[in-house]
């Protein structure tokens, strides 16, 4: 089985609590003390049913066999195979519009379990039954002590006038009262998720790679967080493959 990162254990108590204990980050992180955009990511789903195709015993495609080996899979790979678009557009874009500090990679993911994960990092089918154990839920331990872990720690390393972006739900507590409490005013979003669900916040992001074209981002704090739905998206069909294969849109 491949290396898991530990946990601390704290109770989750008062903000003020939560803030002084600050276990040693994961090794994972690397974290370098310059400037830039580092990207936070929302976790995708293991308890659906592409996940539960994707660790089915019997299953033969090539994901799903390496993650039962001792190679892996990268995160990365897998949680793009369980969401689909949504988490394809979360990790093209960041890594098309990322500018993060030497040495620190420019999309962190969000785990069930085990906190801030770069997503190159090699995990097994044990990983992926672990992360559909846990809820993400600021009122799970088991969730919210790695990321506040990690986030504390991403917090106090990086440059002041490094951003640090989320691309995941704002409407909800589940990433934004921990990230928030760790990053302060250096946490933003895309101004334009507001409203959007996951699959249009997928396509939009894949958009903005293929015309070259970044998202604006405001703070978190004192934001206006749920709105109206705007428009649907114009269908882009092949959109995937243009990028992949860097045509112009």
């Amino acid at each position: 089985m491949l290396a898991q990162p530990g946990l601390f254990g704290d109770e989750f108590g008062l903000k003020r609590a939560m803030l002084q204990v600050v276990p040693d980050p994961s090794p994972d992180l690397n974290i370098a003390p310059d400037a830039g955009r580092v990207f936070l990511l929302s976790p995708a789903s293991c308890t659906g049913r592409r996940a539960q195709l994707l660790l089915r015993p019997e299953a033969d495609f090539d994901l799903a066999v390496r993650l039962r080996s001792r190679q892996g899979a990268t995160l990365g790979e897998v949680f793009s195979f369980v969401s689909g678009l949504y988490f394809r557009g979360k990790l093209t874009y960041a890594a098309a519009f990322s500018r993060p500090p030497g040495g620190l990679a420019g999309a962190l993911v969000i785990t069930p379990c085990d906190g801030l994960v770069p997503p190159d990092r090699l995990v097994d089918s044990e990983h992926v039954r672990r992360f559909a154990e846990v809820d993400v839920s600021p009122d799970v331990p088991r969730y919210r002590e790695p990321l506040l872990r990690d986030a504390r720690a991403l917090g106090e390393r990086l440059d002041p006038s490094t951003e640090v972006v989320l691309l995941g739900s704002i409407a909800t507590a589940k990433y934004v009262d921990i990230l928030s409490l760790c990053l302060g005013t250096r946490l933003c979003f895309p101004g334009e998720f507001v409203g959007r669900g996951d699959m249009s916040r997928g396509g939009l992001m894949l958009r903005c790679v293929a015309e070259r074209r970044e998202l604006e981002y405001v703070p978190v704090s004192g934001a206006t967080r749920r709105g109206p739905r705007p428009p649907k998206l114009v269908p882009r069909p092949g959109i995937l493959k243009r990028i992949a294969g860097a045509e112009p849109s």
